[in-house]
């Protein structure tokens, strides 16, 4: 009979995930680590010989199964505008704990290079390609303006879809602007700020009226223009 599959090593990702979070992973203990997971430090030395093994399994764990998802979402088998929806609708429907590795990952890499390298080079296998798949379509078909730069072009696209859905799930309603709409309908409004931008509909602009004609005289009446016309003079000879 097979021996069933031992939870150990999730348990310790779990544990060390909360100590991470809480003490960034140069400050987390190992053995607290192995506290939490109810096992003995040895084991976490078994499948997780360093610190930052450790740190990345933590973060892969998430990461696999938010890639596996994105991956669905940017099939080339749909267009490229209804890609990039699904793309953010999965952004929206993050879980508290991808959440919670997406603040540890963005922390871990702004304080240590070594990490920041290792997250990159993960990324470059993982959901990258998938957005630059799509975007270099868009750029070529229409979809996208085609004098944009392809890093600008992928830099908004993310942008304009994650940074407003994070903000909602770790602000909420304390933005000073007020609270964000929920997650899938941000989501579609986010898109059509993509697509067609936040100007109002530009609309045909008024040609100034012309000027009325000035008004004109009234025309003479017959006997003020004959008297008018009449040249004058000295009457005939002898007269008064």
């Amino acid at each position: 009979m097979a021996r069933p599959r031992s939870d150990i090593a999730p348990r310790i990702l779990h544990a060390a995930r909360e100590r991470f979070l809480a003490e960034g992973v140069d400050g987390a203990s190992l053995r607290a680590i192995a506290e939490g997971a109810g096992t003995g430090i040895g084991m976490v030395y078994y499948y997780y010989p360093t610190k930052d093994d450790l740190f990345f399994a933590a973060v892969e764990e998430t990461y696999a199964t938010v890639l596996a998802d994105l991956a669905a979402a940017a099939d080339p088998a749909f267009t490229v505008e209804e890609r990039i929806r699904r793309v953010y609708q999965r952004l929206a429907a993050f879980s508290d704990e991808e959440l919670l590795t997406m603040r540890l990952v963005v922390r871990e890499v702004l304080a240590d290079n070594h990490r920041l390298g290792g997250i990159l080079e993960r990324f470059q296998h993982g959901h990258i390609p998938l957005i630059l798949q799509t975007m270099v379509e868009g750029l070529g078909n229409g979809t996208f303006r085609p004098d944009l730069p392809l890093p600008v072009a992928m830099l908004a696209v993310l942008a304009v879809g994650a940074v407003p859905q994070f903000l909602r799930r770790f602000v909420g309603d304390r933005l000073p602007v007020g609270a964000l709409p929920e997650g899938p309908v941000l989501a579609e409004l986010l898109l059509s700020v993509l697509f067609r931008g936040i100007g109002a509909e530009v609309r045909p602009r008024l040609e100034p009226a012309s000027a009325p004609p000035s008004p004109t005289r009234p025309a003479p009446s017959a006997g003020r223009s004959a008297r008018r016309s009449k040249p004058r003079g000295r009457g005939p000879k002898g007269s008064k």
